[in-house]
């Protein structure tokens, strides 16, 4: 029930942000520019040029010692939990990525040759993939219509579960019907969001187009981290309490223990102080008095991200029922990209250390 609540949170959320002069979202004022405040797709592309010196183009050219044995049978996750399973004959070669963490999935994976068309991007890809995304095809509807898709044609479509509707790009069902594979972020479906969902949607990205090393290299990159602060934590006297909180206007979307944020915390060796709400009010948050208080944040494409961080953050900073709590004493309100924690993908990784960042500030997480 609870989790079920925090989804639908989200997904009006999303659909606030591509819904044209939507605004709001349950009376929220939020982040969300709307279809109406976002750039134009070629800003999109001119934001995420390389620079011209060559850095942003290292693809691995490292042979795999593994190799996917096709046909490959491989299962995705859509509305309520449904179950898809497909087989692949062959890697696709006509992807076509809809959303910021699909997209960047394949670009971390080297595999923009197979992309067919990208959309969806709420922010700039990190650097080191801009070289590759400029070679992919952009498209100007920010979420491709089912018509639009139709004409590419694609082998796969690659998304969040709340794309494919009928609306926008359509049902599962009417893709696999077709012979187009579809692969939906786990995290966007099931009821209970976790870590190891976000390493099984790469390693299985890995297993589809035959780029298992890349893809566990990128995972294993997150677990060492995790299992690093966890040995690093075990030697503090207390474990911090924690609450992940995102401002609703009057209420707060609290990420408890069945969001990846929440999983984060815990694996990192810290508590929940309010683990099963959903929502919360200021006298839930004065009450729990977590010793970090994590405030979520997202800019969008044409917000500039220190403003908005800085709005978000001053909802706790600057309230004076709030000024009492020892997270703002100590200052320890700590922000968080949406992106980073939610759907993650690849910025998984961020996510993490500015997690692990903000429970530990004292511990060097280099060593």
């Amino acid at each position: 029930m609870k989790q079920n609540m925090v989804k639908k949170v989200l997904a009006c959320l999303l659909t606030a942000t591509m819904a044209v002069g939507l605004s709001a979202c349950g009376g929220s004022d939020g982040n969300n520019s709307g279809d109406a405040g976002r750039i134009s797709s070629d800003q999109v592309k001119e934001d995420n040029q390389a620079a011209d010196d060559g850095s942003s183009d290292s693809k691995d050219t490292t042979e795999s010692t593994k190799k996917t044995e096709y046909p490959l049978t491989i299962t995705t996750y859509g509305r309520d939990g449904a179950e898809y399973t497909m087989t692949y004959e062959k890697a696709p070669e006509k992807v076509a990525a809809v959303y910021q963490g699909s997209v960047e999935t394949l670009l971390a994976l080297g595999l923009e040759d197979r992309i067919v068309a990208t959309a969806g991007l709420d922010n700039e890809v990190p650097d080191d993939q801009k070289a590759a995304f400029s070679k992919t095809d952009y498209l100007d509807e920010f979420t491709p219509s089912k018509e639009t898709m139709t004409m590419l044609e694609p082998d796969m479509i690659f998304s969040w579960v709340s794309l494919f509707d009928e609306d926008n790009l359509g049902s599962p069902d009417e893709w696999i019907q077709k012979g187009t594979n579809v692969y939906i972020n786990t995290n966007t479906a099931v009821k209970e969001d976790s870590l190891e969902n976000e390493y099984n949607d790469i390693l299985n990205i890995g297993k589809i187009f035959d780029v298992q090393d890349r893809a566990e290299e990128i995972v294993n990159q997150m677990k060492e981290t995790v299992e690093h602060v966890k040995t690093l934590a075990e030697e503090q006297e207390e474990k911090p309490s924690v609450m992940v909180v995102e401002s609703m206007n009057d209420t707060f979307t609290n990420y408890g223990a069945a969001s990846i944020a929440g999983d984060m915390v815990t694996q990192l060796g810290a508590s929940l102080a309010n683990p099963d709400a959903s929502t919360v009010g200021k006298e839930d948050i004065l009450a729990a008095d977590p010793d970090v208080i994590f405030v979520v944040y997202m800019p969008y494409t044409g917000d500039d991200p220190e403003t908005v961080k800085q709005e978000n953050l001053d909802k706790i900073l600057e309230d004076e029922a709030f000024q009492s709590m020892s997270a703002v004493k100590n200052d320890r309100v700590v922000p968080i990209m949406l992106s980073e924690m939610y759907a993650s993908a690849t910025r998984t990784q961020d996510g993490i250390e500015t997690i692990a960042r903000g429970l530990y500030p004292d511990l060097d997480l280099n060593e």
